[in-house]
């Protein structure tokens, strides 16, 4: 079975500005039964904004309606699932909210005195020692916003330890396998990259990084399991050349969800990496956050952490900002602490035994969807899967259909796209990621549409090249989109 949608029972939406009438407004109230008073001689007129020009005046039930209808137009993880590879767009457990609601902790205010935060310090606190347990490192620091803000506090804490020995070093070296952000990241941080080419089976080559490891480069910067979803097999050794010549392992833990459970990034020599807690443990993803890039280190590490740091004397929390080798602050206060609530509360109720089982899940799901799929769709990776896996539209394109067009056309049976074209190493990417939380029977209906799309190729590629039909707007000219937006509303 294939789920289909079409939209022939939701209506076009216009404009608010569009629907605009002058004099409309969303409320009634009685006249006035007091003096009228002049706002800008009470209150001076530099405090009062004049009525803003072109503002849509609508009645309140258009404008209800206007929002509500909009949102009927969003996909969204309460829908269905999302594929897309490399994000892990799961479901968020309604605990997690519920806890993150509590009064004590939705309410707890940043400048709240210290023994008035004992219960959000205790909270962070036996955050930190999960995710310590689970990484098998021995320090954490939660300020971190996102992931990428986690990678270059990683980097930066890299870099002030190499300085206190005397030199910081030059270079980065970072697979072409890694996420797209670690170069950017170890930019930000003052370094130059040097890139470490994939081999036949998607992983670095060692032999190569063997060769260019030296006094000068700071380190490695490796995500693993990779954006391929393969898991570095030599990791081990890979660990021992980098430490042999003095750098440090940096692990981008963007797909720790691959792993927690299963082993420790710790355990096989990573020496600082972040973890997306807005993926991994599972508090809410996209829309550009919040998020929450935790840091985890090893002890030699532990001094440059920035600060403060939590301390406890006499069962008492407080701050410590006696850090005088600390990189400092990288954000305001101490993290996005709603996101760490849901992450703690994920955790808690799973349980290592649920936390192993979530990642053996996922990459059942992953897995199965590659075998599901292989027969229509070329892989050109043969080593398992992790989380992830990651097609070529290489059989299609023979046809004239491209992996964009492929993610169109899935449009028209209810799914949300897969990750196209990335990662940018394997030929016209279909990167798809099921994660842990989807069923059997929705992860049937995604291999059966996708098998569908695969069999109109071979029939009608044409067909399949003027997708989506099933939108309110027809294919977009995303170019033109992107170099030339229109982001402010004209009246005609």
């Amino acid at each position: 079975m294939i789920r289909k949608v079409t939209n022939s029972t939701t209506q076009n939406e216009s404009l608010l500005f569009e629907q605009s009438s002058p004099g409309k407004v969303g409320y009634q109230l009685p006249d006035l039964d007091v003096p009228v008073v002049d706002a800008k001689a009470l209150l001076g007129a530099a405090n009062v904004r004049d009525e803003i020009e072109g503002f849509p005046e609508v009645s309140e039930v258009e404008n209800v309606r206007h929002y509500t209808r909009l949102s009927t137009w969003n996909y969204a993880i309460d829908l269905g699932l999302y594929p897309l590879g490399s994000c892990t767009m799961k479901y968020n457990p309604r605990v997690n909210e519920l806890v993150a609601r509590l009064e004590g902790l939705a309410w707890a205010h940043p400048y709240q005195p210290e023994g008035l935060s004992q219960g959000a310090f205790e909270v962070m606190s036996q955050l930190e020692n999960c995710l310590a347990e689970i990484t098998g490192m021995d320090a954490v620091t939660l300020q971190p916003a996102a992931g990428a803000h986690g990678e270059l506090t990683g980097v930066l804490l890299m870099r002030a330890l190499l300085e206190s020995r005397g030199n910081p070093r030059k270079r980065l070296l970072i697979p072409d396998s890694a996420h797209g952000t670690n170069p950017a990241t170890a930019a930000m941080a003052g370094y130059s990259v040097e890139n470490i080419r994939s081999n036949s089976r998607g992983m670095m080559d060692i032999e190569q990084l063997a060769r260019i490891m030296d006094e000068d480069a700071a380190g490695l910067m490796v995500t693993n399991p990779n954006t391929v979803g393969v898991f570095e097999q030599e990791i081990v050794k890979v660990a021992e050349i980098v430490h042999a010549k003095g750098g440090l392992m940096y692990m981008d833990g963007a797909n720790m969800n691959a792993l927690v459970g299963i082993t420790r990034p710790g355990d096989f020599g990573i020496d600082v990496m972040h973890l997306n807690l807005h993926k991994t443990f599972s508090t809410p993803h996209g829309g550009g956050g919040p998020g929450s890039g935790a840091v985890a280190i090893k002890k030699h590490l532990e001094p440059f952490l920035p600060y403060p740091r939590m301390k406890r004397v006499k069962d008492i929390w407080s701050w410590d900002y006696d850090r005088p080798q600390s990189i400092g602050k990288v954000r305001a206060f101490y993290g996005n602490f709603g996101v760490l609530v849901r992450a703690l509360a994920y955790i808690m109720a799973h349980g290592g035994p649920g936390l192993r089982n979530a990642t053996m899940d996922a990459v059942l799901n992953a897995t199965y969807i590659r075998k599901g799929l292989e027969p229509y769709y070329d892989l050109p990776l043969t080593d398992p899967s992790m989380h992830e896996v990651v097609f070529s539209h290489d059989r299609q394109e023979k046809l004239g259909v491209k992996t964009m067009d492929i993610a169109k056309r899935l449009i028209d049976y209810g799914f949300h796209p897969y990750t196209t074209a990335f990662p940018m190493i394997v030929h016209g990417a279909i990167m798809i990621e099921p994660t842990e939380t989807e069923s059997k029977q929705e992860i049937d209906l995604f291999i059966d549409a996708m098998i569908s799309i695969a069999k109109e190729i071979e029939t009608d590629p044409q067909f399949v090249l003027k997708a989506p039909y099933n939108t309110r707007v027809a294919r977009v000219d995303e170019t033109t989109a992107a170099r030339k937006p229109i982001v402010r509303w004209k009246p005609a």
